[in-house]
C-alpha cells in the first residue's frame, strides 16, 4: 500500500506484501484477495529505488510463486492502470476482476529491459502471439483487450461486488476439493 509512488514495487510494498502473504496462507482463511489503494494497481517496480541500489527480483518472484502456489484462490481486485510488474503480480493470481476503464501497459521496453520475470505467469495465461504487439511496444490496451488476451477474467463496473460474488462462490466449495481443483488448474 504506497499510494504515493502510485504502489510501485519498493522494497517496502513487498515486503509488506510478504507479510500479508504469511497470515492469508494460514489454513482458516479460504481465498486471498490482493488489492490496492488508488489511484492505481501498481506502477510496476520502483525505478527511483532501483536507481539508487541493485536490484534485487526475489521478493517480487517469490511474490509471484507464492500467489500462484498459494492453497487458496488468488483473486486479484483491479481498479486503477495496471503496469509491467503490477501485470505479473496481477497474472500469478487465479482470478483477475477489473474495472472496465481500467488500462495496462508492457513498458519495459521503453524503459530499455525485457519484460523476463513477469513473463512466466503471464504466457501461463495468454498465448504469445496475443502478447506479442503490447510487450514490444509498450503500448496501453484496455480492460476488455486484456481479457480477449486472457489476462483478466472479469471485466466490470463493480469490482467489489464481483469480488464479493467469487468468494461467496469459492466459500460454497469443500476447502480440501477447492484446493485439489486449484491445483488441477495450475
Amino acid at each position: 500500500d504506497s499510494p504515493g509512488n502510485r504502489n510501485a514495487l519498493s522494497r517496502a510494498v513487498l515486503s509488506g506484501l510478504h507479510e500479508a502473504l504469511d497470515r492469508a496462507e494460514q489454513s482458516d482463511v479460504r481465498a486471498i484477495v490482493l488489492t490496492h489503494t488508488a489511484p492505481a494497481f501498481c506502477a510496476g517496480a520502483d525505478l527511483k529505488e532501483r536507481s539508487s541500489a541493485p536490484a534485487d527480483s526475489t521478493p517480487m518472484v517469490r511474490a509471484m510463486q507464492r500467489l500462484i502456489g498459494a492453497k487458496q484462490p488468488t483473486i486479484a481486485a483491479v481498479q486503477g492502470p495496471v503496469r509491467a510488474g503490477g501485470i505479473g503480480l496481477m497474472a500469478s493470481c487465479d482470478l483477475v476482476v477489473v474495472r472496465a476503464d481500467v488500462t495496462f501497459a508492457f513498458t519495459e521496453v521503453r524503459i530499455g529491459v525485457a519484460p523476463a520475470i513477469i513473463s512466466v505467469p503471464i504466457l501461463q495465461r495468454c498465448p504469445w502471439s496475443k502478447l506479442a504487439a503490447p510487450f514490444l511496444t509498450g503500448e496501453v490496451f484496455d480492460a476488455h483487450a486484456a481479457r480477449d488476451m486472457g489476462l483478466v477474467t472479469h471485466v466490470t463496473s463493480d469490482v467489489a461486488q464481483v469480488v464479493s460474488g467469487v468468494v461467496e462462490g469459492v466459500l460454497l466449495g469443500a476447502p480440501n476439493a477447492v484446493a485439489a481443483t486449484k491445483q488441477l488448474l495450475r
